[in-house]
């Protein structure tokens, strides 16, 4: 991790030698040396033939001197009698053609020929950060340009572009973007899951092989590996040399590990291509999804330390405080008045939320989840003054209007189906698989995606949304578009393509991406949304993992984290109001509960878990998350501010232990220059709840030095129990 003062070196190169094909289109030497430094981070390319460069270190920065001819003389692996004569090479975009063995960097071929592609330099163009490259093969007629460097950051980023040079169609199955590894990595980490609990941790040990792993949902999947991360054998959250990647991509994908028995190690990514292939036309390109690299010498929190700055540096990221969101999904579901809404957004309105979204079952025929979808009008029966009084109300209490849709989906019970049947993937011939009573519209037709983006232009015209809550509940299963063809990554793009034009027309309203949950978590979506919803479960249980490996790469103002009712939606589990708002507190906070029905001390108590986050979020969004290596079923995990003067820290206990002491825990990622004035903020109660014994009765001043080496006991918890520990900078040295 960077040190809390560091201000991110920029990118620059330092060592550079480039020579080209000269005019008349005759190969001449190319010497590539690129050095590219940033944050703690180098990376260095190399080439000394016409061939496409080399990455030779990916990691800790090698210094401005770097003299990278001998640098790459004392990496270059001895021959053996089991290699080819002229060596191994693993350039950026690896083929059979260069003796590598893994997993190639291009699939695709025309017809039965042109499937072993010999790519030659053709130009080399610099930025402040990085490198275009282009190359080409004159015999298969295809072409590839590369870019590839570091952000301010040291997050490494990668894209490739493949163009069809030939006057026959050529055929891409896949182009990866493949970073390699050093030889010290001996295990791996990536997220799996489901419905209601997504992103797992799994570890193993990394072999000979390749582990791969694939996404066949049509979106990016509960079990989506979000990181994959390769690091030094028993890395944490705080200790160990990681490599890291994400692709940000929102459809089918691949990511893998790979390790040739000639010790050749990476990471790579791809969209996962359908069974056909993409065929691109004379003049056709095709490019790759972003990819993401992140190295730390610090374990998982400085790797996603580097992803959080890089995500935070966006134009698009979020500029404005995160509102606390009252959503009436769980409160009401499907049974919508204005009476019972209006009555809704008065308690919402008391106990601070300043976000109010309408959730499902506004439009024409929906009374449940069986008919309905595509119809994007306001139901006369269920509002015969349409929604303009509830908007009008809500924004009368100080609160903004959100209104949830999903647009991507059609039930066959909806007027919108009857009219264009044609209109849903289908593959012809088959029966159409419906996922809770719905089917998908197939967005890369011109008149579904004209449709849609007109519906929902007059949505937001004819009303003062400010924000809309934009779910996809199902995947994209035997998705046949126009002609039989396979239309998945069309439809991709047409979603981005959509929600690109709507921003573009109402550039003042937010979008939350929700996907059944975390089904589409990526960011691929996020470039052009303000937030995920985190999962559909708001057990505070589960959401304490959820969240942790969530943050692997993403900071918390993204992430929907809310408090819900006493017994969870998902799971029936029976918590109390202080442990679900301890957990809600460490995202983007809302409030998901039928709080009609709340006492006044819950009131009360949830009144001020929403103070607490005003308070808090400032910091919250905006300092460096961390997490505490620690034993046993409990987590202790914060936010530490970007100056160190101020923290907050959650320590919760998530099941029985073994060992009810837990003894000193180390606070991670303050300065030890500080003395901090350390408290407990007590998480409010209504009177009828448990609440952690009183702890810390009175605050206690340390320096940052002593609480991260000696550390601080914490109480005794039950399980589902957490306690909320502030520092602040006493101005005392």
């Amino acid at each position: 991790m960077l040190p809390v003062n560091t201000v991110p070196l920029l990118p620059c190169i330092c060592a550079r030698v480039i020579t080209m094909r000269d005019p008349l289109g005759h190969y001449g030497s190319v010497t590539l040396h690129l050095h590219l430094r940033a944050a703690g981070v180098s990376l260095v390319l190399h080439s000394t033939d016409d061939r496409l460069p080399s990455i030779v270190h990916w990691g800790p920065d090698l210094g401005a001197d770097l003299d990278v001819p001998s640098l790459v003389r004392g990496l270059s692996p001895a021959s053996t009698s089991a290699s080819a004569d002229t060596g191994v090479r693993f350039s950026l975009v690896a083929q059979e053609s260069e003796a590598y063995t893994g997993r190639p960097g291009l699939t695709g071929s025309r017809g039965a020929v042109g499937w072993s592609p010999r790519f030659r330099v053709l130009t080399v163009e610099e930025s402040a950060d990085g490198a275009t490259i282009e190359a080409t093969d004159d015999q298969i007629q295809v072409s590839v340009r590369t870019t590839i460097g570091l952000d301010p950051y040291g997050v490494l980023l990668l894209r490739h572009s493949l163009r069809n040079d030939g006057a026959e169609p050529y055929t891409v199955r896949e182009l990866a973007a493949v970073l390699p590894v050093p030889g010290v990595v001996g295990e791996l980490l990536d997220l799996a899951g489901r419905w209601a609990l997504e992103r797992q941790p799994q570890r193993r040990p990394t072999s000979v092989g390749t582990w791969l792993r694939e996404l066949r949902h049509g979106r990016t999947g509960f079990e989506a590996p979000l990181v994959t991360v390769a690091g030094t054998p028993g890395f944490g959250n705080r200790h160990g040399e990681v490599w890291g990647i994400h692709l940000g991509w929102s459809g089918n994908a691949r990511t893998w590990y790979d390790q040739t028995p000639d010790g050749q190690r990476s990471l790579g990514a791809a969209e996962l291509l359908g069974p056909a292939g993409l065929v691109l036309a004379p003049g056709g390109t095709y490019e790759t999804p972003q990819l993401y690299g992140s190295w730390s010498d610090t374990g998982l929190d400085g790797l996603a330390d580097r992803l959080h700055d890089h995500v935070r540096a966006r134009p698009s990221h979020p500029s404005t405080p995160r509102p606390v969101v009252f959503n009436t999904w769980e409160a009401v579901y499907f049974d919508q008045s204005l009476e019972a809404l209006t009555a809704l957004a008065d308690r919402a309105a008391r106990v601070g939320a300043e976000r109010f979204v309408l959730d499902d079952g506004w439009f024409l025929g929906r009374r449940d989840d069986t008919a309905g979808l595509g119809d994007w009008e306001v139901d006369p029966e269920v509002w015969p003054q349409g929604l303009t009084p509830l908007i009008d109300h809500v924004l009368g209490l100080g609160m903004d209007f959100g209104l949830w849709v999903e647009p991507e989906m059609v039930n066959p019970d909806s007027e919108l189906l009857r009219a264009h049947p044609d209109w849903a993937l289908a593959v012809a011939g088959h029966e159409p698989i419906t996922w809770r009573h719905q089917l998908v519209l197939d967005l890369s037709r011109p008149a579904v995606f004209d449709h849609l983006l007109n519906r929902l232009d007059a949505l937001l015209s004819d009303h003062r949304i400010a924000y809309v809550k934009w779910d996809h509940n199902r995947d994209l299963m035997d998705a046949g578009g126009v002609d039989g063809q396979e239309a998945l990554h069309d439809n991709v793009l047409a979603v981005y393509r959509l929600l690109d034009s709507l921003r573009a027309r109402h550039p003042g309203v937010e979008i939350e991406s929700c996907s059944s949950g975390g089904g589409r978590v990526d960011l691929g979506i996020l470039a052009r949304t303000d937030r995920v919803w985190g999962s559909d479960s708001i057990d505070a249980v589960d959401r304490q993992a959820i969240q942790r490996w969530t943050s692997l790469l993403l900071p918390p103002e993204l992430v929907g984290s809310h408090v819900g009712a006493p017994r969870a939606h998902t799971t029936e589990r029976v918590l109390d109001l202080p442990f679900r708002g301890a957990t809600a507190l460490f995202g983007s906070l809302g409030i998901e509960w039928d709080v009609s029905r709340a006492t006044e001390d819950e009131l009360a108590a949830l009144s001020g878990v929403v103070a607490a986050y005003r308070e808090l979020r400032p910091l919250l969004h905006s300092g460096r998350v961390v997490h505490a290596d620690l034993p046993g079923p409990c987590l202790l995990h914060g936010v530490v501010a970007r100056d160190g003067r101020s923290a907050v820290f959650c320590y919760a206990q998530l099941a029985s232990s073994p060992t009810p002491l837990p003894g000193p825990v180390r606070l991670p990622g303050l300065r030890a220059d500080v003395r901090y004035l350390v408290e407990n903020l007590v998480p409010p109660a209504p009177s009828t709840e448990p609440v952690p014994p009183r702890w810390l009765p009175e605050p206690l001043t340390l320096p940052g030095r002593a609480l991260a080496s000696a550390g601080l006991a914490l109480p005794v918890l039950k399980p589902a129990q957490a306690v909320l520990v502030t520092l602040k900078d006493t101005g005392v040295h």
